[in-house]
């Protein structure tokens, strides 16, 4: 790798970059190796594109989903501050609303909001769902046994309504 290409992988801590040279076919010219650059950038610029299209797409039928779930079973999933990033470390709460909104209550007593639903925002909608996940399995199970807990109880009144009522019905007939 020549050494600007280290520089900006080092300095970026993202991206790397291969050097036309290095490939074995020494015979290309300079201005076939431009060409062949610029055929791999035009198949990546295709491929981001795509990735991006199919990503946005993703992104909408889960927050479609997400909103579903969350409507019955709470306002808001409480986000450890602990996950946030570095921008939002002074954060006292944090939390994400059933449309895909992270709330951010800072110890200045501002509050900001992320719409997780953008694309500059799907790095920390990623953060912030995997924080999430297993406390919407929490509450979700909490729902369930409180569903549970209701039938049980209407099931035992049912029951006892239904002998009373029977009771009635032959006292009736009589």
């Amino acid at each position: 790798m020549s050494q600007e290409a280290n520089s900006l992988a080092q300095g970026t801590g993202r991206f790397t970059i291969e050097e036309g040279s290095k490939r074995g076919s020494s015979a290309q010219t300079p201005f076939e190796e431009l060409l062949d650059s610029l055929k791999k950038l035009q198949d990546n610029v295709g491929q981001i594109c795509e990735l991006a299209s199919e990503e946005k797409r993703l992104v909408a039928a889960f927050f479609e989903s997400f909103l579903k779930l969350m409507q019955p079973i709470a306002g808001t999933i409480p986000i450890s501050v602990k996950v946030l990033p570095e921008g939002m470390r002074d954060a006292e709460q944090a939390g994400v609303d059933p449309n895909g909104l992270l709330v951010v209550l800072h110890k200045s007593g501002s509050v900001e909001l992320r719409d997780l639903r953008e694309e500059k925002h799907r790095d920390l909608l990623i953060t912030v769902m995997k924080d999430a996940m297993p406390k919407l399995n929490s509450l979700t199970t909490a729902y369930r046994r409180k569903i549970e807990e209701r039938i049980s109880f209407l099931s035992a009144l049912t029951r006892e309504f239904q002998r009373i009522a029977k009771a009635f019905s032959a006292s009736d007939a009589k």
